[in-house]
């Protein structure tokens, strides 16, 4: 017989889910959306972060921020490029370590785990470990080995540092997504690809038409996560080279944590914060859009 729950259990359900998620609903509100408001009200104000009121000047900070702050400009560039390097490289090596580790293989779980434990670091340790690197170790190496490239300033140049910038974050983060390729790849039915191969189709094809399409779900996952960490790019560039040289490193989030607690220009860094904030939304519901209809169309 189906036991009949009275209005007055219903009652104490909801009051019971209530005071469990309440907790956890005020810290959200308090520690993400209260801040987000009062950023949104900064952004039209000159404050210093000191003075007890803000001068309300409406959107001067908007128009002063695409009119003449070239700074801010070259920041979005430099994380617009970085972002799609990035994302490219992260996935598609991602994607072959998956496949490689994903056999059968007796050291594959050591390997899992070795690719993972950059991820589980702090990105400011990482930085500073691979300033280490760049100086004294491969320094060491030049005088061992005597390999020119070696003795590159990977971090003073201003035509190679994007790249070693972009090195240490796809080391730190690319066995984070080589773990969701590899469920993906687990999730795949065997009695698909056993089918698949009976008629006929082999390496690259049956990756092509078999693996990637059901490989779908996980690579817009992959493509969304790295999209976002590689627009926030922060920890990694402040501890490798400060923005430097020359300001060839600045991203944008630097660029706002620089105009707002180094130069105290609450305001005007609330501005740029809210604009980047724009920005990030719009890329990552383009891209989102893109990869859901290459899905229904799978």
């Amino acid at each position: 017989m189906r036991k009949v729950v009275g209005p007055r259990r219903r009652s104490g359900t909801k009051i019971e889910n209530f005071l469990f998620t309440f907790p956890a609903l005020l810290s959200v509100i308090a520690m993400i959306y209260v801040p987000f408001l009062l950023s949104g009200y900064f952004s039209l104000t000159e404050w210093n972060g000191i003075a007890r009121d803000a001068k309300f000047i409406g959107f001067a900070n908007f128009v002063r921020l695409f009119e003449s702050d070239s700074t801010y400009l070259r920041s979005l560039v430099f994380t617009t490029e970085y972002t799609a390097v990035s994302m490219l490289a992260l996935n598609v090596l991602a994607l072959a370590l998956a496949l490689a580790l994903v056999r059968s293989l007796k050291s594959a779980s050591v390997l899992r785990s070795l690719f993972f434990i950059p991820y589980i670091l702090s990105m400011t340790i990482v930085g500073f470990i691979w300033q280490f690197i760049f100086s004294k170790g491969f320094d060491s190496l030049f005088t061992l080995t005597g390999f020119g490239f070696l003795n590159w300033s990977w971090l003073g140049d201003v035509k190679i540092v994007f790249f070693s910038v972009v090195t240490v974050g796809v080391w730190q983060a690319v066995g984070f997504y080589m773990v969701i390729y590899i469920a993906g790849l687990q999730s795949i039915p065997a009695d698909v690809l056993e089918a698949a191969t009976m008629d006929g189709a082999r390496g690259l094809t049956l990756f092509r038409r078999i693996t990637l399409p059901l490989l779908a779900p996980s690579i817009t996952t992959c493509v969304l996560l790295s999209l976002i960490n590689s627009l926030k790019v922060f920890d990694i560039i402040l501890a490798l080279t400060r923005g430097g040289p020359g300001g060839a490193t600045y991203s944008a989030t630097l660029e706002i944590y620089r105009e707002a607690f180094q130069n105290n220009n609450y305001g005007f860094g609330s501005a740029k914060a809210l604009g980047f904030f724009v920005l990030v939304l719009i890329l990552t519901f383009v891209v989102q859009r893109f990869f859901r209809s290459q899905e229904e169309r799978q």
